[in-house]
């Protein structure tokens, strides 16, 4: 059975054996033909192409994709080796001078592949363009559209383009080749017709895929403008359509040192009607983007970076961001927004966002400063920086919250800004133990001239307070309630102490007052005409209850008959306190809490100066009484 199968091998491999030197010899012959051919080719070349008939076919070339006229002024350079090649150099193209004679550019040098056959037969095709320096002045018109091209096979193949089954169609007599495009130190100044603005690009480079018309595209550019180096990547199966101002699929990521996004979906260059797909960005210094930008938010430097991801879709007459992820700084949240256009009104930010824990502080910089300055005359004008031209309705809720060195649960909050009025309102949240409720308003130019903070605490741990707060000297330590009512008429992000007016009430339960020995007091008083309160100091007054309220105002706070009662005795106090300083200049008292003990404990009156936390006391004698009484 083994000779049997040799035998059957070698029956078939005979024949192969047989054809295959024969077939190695024909495909030698024609590898060397086709050698001698393209060599023979490359050395004819130049005595059967003319320089002139290559250079007019460029001419042409580019004045019928533009639709422009294009000159060229310098001589230019055929190479045959390894791919026929022309160079030209010192091209500009203008619009027809009867049609205007407006200038679309100009072009240092410009390069580019060409068939040798088709040139033989007489005619000239080209790919693999190279362009070096040039310098391009586009418009980008009222509808939002780049007018680049006049009349030319773009832009006839930009009008002509259909959607269809979910794919762009071109008619075959608007289709033609393009191949590989590559810029070279290029600049570009595109005018907005719209806002009257023209924008800078230099130092631009790019590679642009692009091998039909009726193809897909991918493009990556990189310009230089106002110092800073912008990297755009874009691709899109519908290319045509998206230079059209329609909706098409398109993948653009844009990344720099300041900003990186990257957008993937349906849009539009001229409209956000029919947007939707998956949107990033991220901004890694929020201040340093608004100097590159040349706006300017006060304030915001608390606001160091900022990220969000979402789902993007035009709703109505705006967006709405689901699935949204939004950081700011080291606070992360997730939820709904929506950013609505009418025209006629400013735009709004509306929506909900709930953090795990956040800073408020960054928030209010982010959402809040400035947004209610610039009213409608200086909006119109264009003065002002882009939060100025918003409206915002956003709720927040957060497990945790830290404002400054407060910090706050289960926070309940929200920001509205609209028709000249900002108001920032934490509506409920948890607070040392207690509940504490805040209202923070602006109205007309408010926060730039002034503004008011209304701040509700009830049964909160005033002694963990001190205790966080590190506050020093003899402080009410007792679980409490407080009502805070405060106005300044300058920009809040300016506001001073001096600058501050309101009304204080504060009362609480019992409690303690470490530092405040009743009966040391009353001893030092019967000894001493003065003494500090260290003197005093050896124990703690307890209470019962305390009371007191308090005025604002040119940087002091002037007290009202506060109320401290004890057990057996009662202080009061009365009188101005300088807080930019510490000073104090207060009257007080201490007296028996039940009447009926007044012999035991008479009434001592003292005054209250020097500055905190370690004042002078001043025993006051009574009428028909000496001061050191024995």
């Amino acid at each position: 059975m083994s000779t049997s199968r040799h035998r059957r091998w070698r029956r078939k491999i005979g024949p192969v054996s047989r054809w295959l030197p024969a077939f190695a010899r024909l495909s030698t012959v024609f590898l060397l033909i086709a050698l001698a051919l393209f060599v023979a080719l490359r050395v004819a070349a130049p005595y059967l192409i003319s320089t002139g008939f290559v250079r007019s076919g460029i001419e042409d070339a580019l004045s019928k994709w533009t639709g422009y006229h294009a000159e060229i002024k310098g001589s230019p350079v055929l190479e045959f080796w390894p791919t026929p090649r022309i160079t030209l150099n010192q091209i500009t193209i203008r619009q027809p001078r009867e049609s205007g004679d407006k200038l679309l550019g100009s072009i240092e040098s410009l390069s580019a592949d060409f068939s040798l056959i088709d040139a033989l037969r007489g005619r000239t095709s080209f790919h693999e363009f190279h362009l070096v320096r040039p310098n391009l002045a586009l418009t980008r018109d009222e509808k939002g559209l780049i007018d680049w091209s006049y009349a030319g096979l773009l832009a006839r193949a930009i009008s002509g383009v259909r959607y269809e089954n979910g794919a762009e169609v071109l008619d075959p007599d608007l289709d033609a080749e393009i191949g590989a495009v590559t810029v070279e130190d290029g600049t570009l100044v595109v005018t907005d017709v719209k806002t009257a603005k023209a924008y800078h690009f230099g130092s631009v480079t790019a590679d642009i895929a692009w091998p039909r018309l009726s193809g897909a595209i991918s493009a990556v550019v990189i310009a230089r403008i106002n110092g800073e180096d912008l990297k755009v990547d874009f691709a899109s199966r519908q290319p045509l359509l998206a230079f059209a101002g329609r909706n098409a699929e398109t993948r653009t990521s844009l990344t720099s040192n300041l900003l990186t996004a990257h957008f993937q979906g349906i849009a539009s260059i001229a409209s956000l009607s029919a947007l939707s797909g998956n949107i990033t960005a991220s901004i890694p210094d929020v201040p340093a983007l608004l100097t590159w930008s040349g706006k300017s938010i006060p304030g915001i430097a608390t606001l160091k970076s900022a990220s969000l991801e979402a789902d993007i879709m035009s709703s109505g007459n705006g967006l709405r961001f689901n699935n949204l992820s939004l950081s700011l700084n080291e606070a992360s949240a997730t939820g709904v927004m929506d950013l609505f256009t009418q025209p006629g009104k400013r735009p709004k930010i509306g929506g909900t966002l709930a953090f795990d824990q956040m800073n408020l502080k960054p928030f209010l910089d982010a959402f809040a400063l400035r947004l209610a300055a610039g009213e409608a005359e200086e909006i119109s004008a264009g003065i002002g920086g882009p939060l100025q031209a918003l409206d915002v309705d956003v709720r927040l809720s957060a497990r945790r919250a830290q404002m400054g060195l407060f910090e706050l649960s289960d926070v309940g909050a929200s920001m509205i800004v609209a028709g000249g009025e900002a108001k920032f309102d934490i509506g409920d949240s948890q607070f040392e133990g207690g509940e504490m409720t805040a209202h923070l308003e602006a109205t007309q130019r408010d926060f730039d001239g002034g503004g008011k903070l209304q701040l509700s605490i009830r049964n909160a741990d005033f002694a963990a307070l001190a205790e966080r707060l590190a506050l020093k000297g003899p402080l009410p330590l007792a679980t409490g309630s407080l009502d805070l009512d405060l106005q300044s008429p300058k920009a809040i992000w300016t506001t001073g102490l001096a600058d501050v007016t309101g009304k204080l009430h504060f009362w609480t339960g019992e409690g303690t007052i470490p530092g405040i020995d009743a009966a040391a007091l009353r001893t030092q008083a019967a000894e001493k005409p003065f003494f500090p309160l260290s003197a005093a100091a050896g124990g703690a007054f307890a209470f019962n209850q305390l009371s007191l309220q308090a005025d604002f105002a040119n940087g002091t706070a002037e007290m009202h008959d506060a109320h401290i009662a004890g057990a057996t005795q009662t202080l009061t106090l009365s009188g101005v306190i300088t807080y930019q300083s510490n000073g104090l200049a207060l009257s007080g008292s201490l007296e028996a809490t039940d009447p009926a003990k007044a012999a035991e404990m008479p009434l001592l009156p003292f005054f209250i100066g020097g500055s905190w936390p370690n004042p002078v006391i001043s025993p006051v004698p009574l009428f028909g009484n000496t001061p050191h009484a024995q």
